[in-house]
């Protein structure tokens, strides 16, 4: 879905085929070496058009975009190192890290939560995430 790898040191640029990553220039991933940087992710369900209405659900599928994206780069959940997190409304916050938890338990990344105003406000939680190939050797 349009991945791309640039000439320059084998960057790679990872696409979920998102309209927003096209009309606004920007890839939902970038692989440099061992490096992935996931770009902010929300819990937009992109094959069924829909956002679900709550906060647990809508981190839920955020994780599904996340590990989709890591995928294509050869990676998965397990590999993140580092999670920044905005969650829109901090009474979501115990809904929003019960799943953190569940899904990252073990794993245990470096992680930053700022309760911030997200651009649609619909969208109750956005992170972005970095991994790094093989870090749990």
């Amino acid at each position: 879905m349009g991945d791309k790898t640039s000439a320059a040191g084998g960057r790679r640029l990872i696409s979920s085929g998102s309209e927003f990553e096209k009309t606004y220039s920007y890839s939902r991933a970038v692989v440099a070496g061992p490096h992935i940087m996931l770009s902010g992710t929300t819990g937009y369900d992109y094959a069924a058009s829909t956002l679900a209405a709550g906060a647990e659900q809508q981190t839920r599928q955020l994780f599904r975009n996340a590990a989709a994206a890591f995928a294509k780069a050869g990676a998965g959940l397990a590999d993140v190192v580092r999670v920044r997190m905005y969650i829109a409304n901090g009474s979501d916050y115990e809904a929003v890290m019960s799943v953190f938890a569940s899904t990252f338990r073990g794993v245990d990344p470096a992680c930053t939560t700022v309760q911030a105003g997200l651009f649609d406000p619909d969208i109750l939680v956005e992170m972005d995430m970095d991994a790094i190939l093989d870090a749990r050797a």
